[in-house]
């Protein structure tokens, strides 16, 4: 095959990518929104919008190792209702809020540890497990917090949840996330532990007899799941100042959605935390956009609904596409030509 083919195979692939097309769209729909809708570029506006996504993009980064594990976890949204009521049950019987921060993290790693045990040590699929543990934890909410809420929390915590770090329109959990987002797509994309991940989840087996310790992987990435839901849940406490056990229902849908939009295959063994940040994002901002024009909630969830089922969709459509542009791309050039000698 000519070079300059194998050049615009490599070129056409690359522009081809989910991750690529994802965050063109990303682009699309912020200067679409910035040119018409007067307030949406605004900085207050911005401000708002990153601080309404913190918890799912915090949730999202392990979420994203998980799924490219094989694995998921769709108990995240009930982790951090139960942790939004035990901060308003503990706050309300008088504990400090130093004492019941480091309190919600260990009840996090607690949650994550069941789910991953149950998956690992006893081979049930995490896609059931974290379904019955879903209802199982946001069980516990009420029982901790019945249905009444808590609110009143000092005021330098929830400054801390809701103001922007200075000269910028970024809240602090936000800019903790980008933090977060660096760490983790190095240890993803550059590190032996990320290399696990992905031969774990595109072939369990063949990664387990090539010495990669999965089901050690698989349980820690399920602990630090629970540990980022319930900081999640602290942070939607102190953002709103109010900690009920309905806190957060819904979210880990969006957290699905985002994932699997930014390009990470469903099945595991493929995707990238910058496609992650841009499905985040994109999230968001469609979200904020909806929001601006007096859409009802209703629509934005079917909204959320739709960019679920597309996320899982279209990666597939255009590994199709991809695949027949190579093979037509190929049969164009031709068979290689045979460069050896005649015989005499």
């Amino acid at each position: 095959m000519a070079p300059e083919s194998v050049t615009r195979i490599r070129l056409s692939g690359r522009f081809l990518r989910w991750d690529v097309i994802v965050t063109a769209l990303l682009i699309v729909v912020f200067l679409g929104g910035a040119s018409g809708t007067s307030d949406f570029a605004t900085g207050g506006n911005l401000s708002f919008a990153l601080g309404d996504l913190s918890e799912i993009a915090l949730i999202a980064l392990p979420m994203t190792l998980l799924v490219v594990a094989g694995e998921v976890d769709l108990s995240v949204a009930s982790v951090l209702g139960l942790c939004s009521a035990l901060f308003g049950a503990l706050w309300d019987a008088g504990w400090p809020i130093e004492t019941i921060f480091p309190l919600l993290l260990v009840i996090g790693a607690v949650a994550g540890l069941v789910n991953g045990l149950l998956v690992t040590r006893l081979g049930l699929p995490s896609l059931a497990v974290t379904i019955g543990t879903l209802t199982l934890y946001r069980g516990l909410a009420y029982v901790v917090l019945g249905s009444k809420a808590v609110a009143e929390f000092p005021q330098q915590y929830t400054d801390l949840a809701t103001k922007t770090v200075p000269g910028t329109p970024i809240p602090y959990p936000f800019a903790l996330f980008l933090l977060l987002a660096i760490v983790t797509a190095t240890v993803l994309h550059a590190t032996g532990l990320g290399r696990a991940l992905f031969a774990t989840g595109a072939q369990e087996e063949t990664a387990f007899f090539a010495g990669i310790r999965v089901k050690r992987i698989k349980l820690l990435l399920f602990v630090v799941s629970g540990v980022v839901a319930a900081f999640a849940g602290a942070v939607f406490t102190l953002r709103y100042g109010s900690a009920r056990a309905d806190n957060g229902i819904g979210i880990e849908l969006a957290v699905i959605a985002a994932v699997l939009l930014g390009g990470v295959d469903f099945d595991g063994g493929k995707g990238t935390l910058g496609g992650v940040v841009a499905g985040v994002l994109l999230i968001g901002l469609l979200r904020n956009l909806l929001m601006l024009h007096d859409v009802a909630t209703e629509i934005q969830s079917i909204v959320t609904g739709l960019l679920l089922i597309i996320s899982v969709l279209t990666p597939r459509i255009a590994a199709q596409v991809r695949e027949a542009w190579r093979l037509r791309r190929v049969t164009r050039a031709g068979p290689p030509t045979s460069t050896a000698v005649p015989s005499p």
